[in-house]
C-alpha cells in the first residue's frame, strides 16, 4: 500500500510541540460487516463537525477504553461493543465473538495518541443503525471500494487509518471470506511514522520506503 502524502494533520491531530512523546490511550473500534457469502458492506459513521477531535470525519464506530472496563484484550472487547451501541445503536454483540483484525498506534509525532484495536463483527442484513444525531450525525453502508471512491470525489472525509483499512479490505469478495481470513490470524501492531519530504509531511507504514531511514518530522 502506498503512503498517503499530507500537508497538514487530520482534524484534531495536532503535531506534538512539547518535545515529549504522548502515551497512547487504549481504544477499540468495530468494523461492522454485512453481506454473508454474497458481498462485503461496511458501516461507517460520521462524527459531528463540531467535535474537537476528528470533526466531520467518517470512521468505524469506536472510542477509548473506560477505566471500569479493565485492561488487556477483554477491556478492548468490552469497549468495542459499548461504543458500537452508543454510536450506532447496535446492541447484543457478544464481545467474545468479535474477531480481532488489526492494532494501530498513532504516530509519535502526533499530540493525541491512541493504541486502537480493530475488531470484525458480522451482523444480519436487516440490522437497523440508530445514531444519536449529536456525537454521530450520519451513517452509511459502503463496500470498501465505494467508500474509497467517494473519498476520492470529496464526498467522504476519511483519515489515514480508515483509508488503509479500506484498501486492505477491498480485495475481499464477501463478509464470510473476510472472516475466514481473519480468524486465528496473528495481529501485529502497526505504528506509522511521519517523515518530511521537502515541505510535505508524509505518513508511511512499516515496510514502505523511508520508514526505517527517512527524515522524521520533528514538530
Amino acid at each position: 500500500m502506498r503512503g498517503v502524502k499530507v500537508d497538514r494533520p487530520g482534524p484534531g491531530e495536532d503535531l506534538n510541540t512539547s518535545g515529549e512523546t504522548a502515551v497512547p490511550r487504549q481504544a477499540a473500534s468495530v468494523i461492522v460487516m454485512r453481506g454473508d457469502d454474497a458481498t462485503l458492506e461496511l458501516l461507517l459513521v460520521r462524527r459531528t463537525p463540531q467535535a474537537r477531535f476528528m470533526g466531520g470525519v467518517w470512521v468505524f464506530p469506536g472510542g477509548a477504553v473506560d477505566a471500569h472496563e479493565g485492561e488487556g484484550d477483554a477491556s478492548h472487547r468490552l469497549a468495542a461493543v459499548r461504543e458500537l451501541e452508543e454510536e450506532a445503536g447496535i446492541s447484543g454483540v457478544d464481545p467474545q465473538a468479535l474477531v480481532k483484525f488489526s492494532q494501530w498506534i498513532t504516530p509519535r509525532q502526533v499530540a493525541i495518541r491512541f493504541d486502537t484495536h480493530f475488531f470484525l463483527a458480522a451482523v444480519p442484513a436487516d440490522t437497523v443503525v440508530v445514531i444519536d444525531g449529536d456525537e454521530i450525525v450520519d451513517e452509511g453502508w459502503f463496500t470498501p471500494a465505494e467508500a474509497l471512491e467517494a473519498h476520492g470525489r470529496g464526498e467522504l472525509e476519511l483519515v489515514f487509518p480508515t483509508i488503509k483499512h479500506l484498501e486492505q479490505l477491498a480485495p475481499f469478495a464477501s463478509a464470510t471470506e473476510l472472516l475466514d481470513y481473519a480468524s486465528g490470524r496473528d495481529v501485529v501492531p502497526v505504528e506509522p511514522r511521519v517523515i518530511r519530504e521537502g515541505e510535505i509531511a508524509r505518513v508511511v507504514l512499516p515496510g514502505e520506503p523511508g520508514y526505517d531511514d527517512g527524515p522524521e518530522l520533528i514538530a
